[in-house]
């Protein structure tokens, strides 16, 4: 299969263009998928899927993403955030946004606890179902 370089460097262009972290293109059999990286790699390693973990990283009860987006820890760029490690908050409190085209949709607590650990870093992409916080 030949790379078609031009159409990569269009989606790139797209991904500026109209402010996307990935985009993805299917033309018959051919799928193209380019996106960006706004994370440092160690924050990529420490949360990738299938990794051991430890017994202290699996105690705890997790917050998920209820969409794909980008994750926001604080309502504008410079602001407080949401939340912090060691912060105890209530059943309802907001943890983070996710934007999904342009829209903010804000992601509650479930319960009530303290933050053990905040799984991901401001502007990074998010799955469906990905851990974005850990209470005790």
């Amino acid at each position: 299969m030949k790379i078609d370089k031009k159409l990569i460097e269009e989606l790139k262009n797209y991904l500026d263009e109209f402010g996307l972290t990935e985009i993805e293109y299917q033309d018959g059999n051919k799928k193209i998928k380019v996106g960006k990286n706004l994370v440092s790699s160690a924050s990529i390693t420490a949360h990738k899927p299938g990794l051991t973990k430890t017994k202290e990283e699996e105690s705890g009860t997790k917050i998920s993403s209820p969409i794909i987006g980008t994750a926001y820890l604080a309502p504008e760029p410079g602001g407080k955030k949401f939340v912090e490690v060691g912060q105890k908050i209530k059943k309802g409190q907001t943890v983070m946004i996710v934007e999904a085209m342009k829209t903010m949709n804000h992601v509650p607590s479930s319960f009530d606890g303290t933050i053990k650990e905040v799984c991901v870093s401001d502007g990074q992409p998010v799955e469906f179902g990905q851990t974005l916080i850990i209470i005790e």
